[in-house]
């Protein structure tokens, strides 16, 4: 059994995340658990609600750390941020690894959750990794 004190997962989420990909249904686990099944669910809810918080705890730090960083506001549409990534690379001596379409379709990716077609509705943080990686983190709250 993986070590529970070296993640953010309390000992029963690894417990039931374990058995659920071991392909166990939440019936199945609560019955060796001596549980429900919706306590299951709440715990493997719980779980991955937890996941995603560390997930986007990396993506923060990744682009904190990265050596060109800025702040684009909402509002900003996609062609903006795309040539502001491109302005930002050139002046920090950074090749961006990305073409543009490639740039626009990692980005519609990453800032999904956080745009309405065109547009952004939060203010997102880019990073620009040494090796070109563009980093972006949007605060979803």
């Amino acid at each position: 059994m993986t070590d529970p004190g070296a993640t953010i997962l309390t000992d029963r989420q690894v417990e039931v995340l374990e058995l659920r990909e071991r392909g166990r249904t939440q019936r199945e686990v609560a019955a060796e658990l001596g549980t429900t099944d919706s306590n299951v669910s709440a715990i493997e809810r719980a779980a991955e609600e937890n996941v995603e918080k560390a997930r986007r705890t990396l993506d923060l730090v990744r682009t904190l750390r990265a050596p060109a960083r800025f702040t684009v506001p909402a509002g900003t549409c996609f062609e903006d941020l795309v040539d502001r990534i491109y302005e930002r690379g050139d002046e920090a001596g950074l090749k961006v690894d990305y073409c543009r379409p490639e740039l626009y379709a990692h980005l519609y990716g990453v800032l999904g959750d956080v745009a309405n077609e065109n547009m952004l509705n939060a203010a997102v943080s880019v990073g620009l990794t040494s090796d070109g990686d563009v980093r972006v983190f949007a605060d979803e709250s």
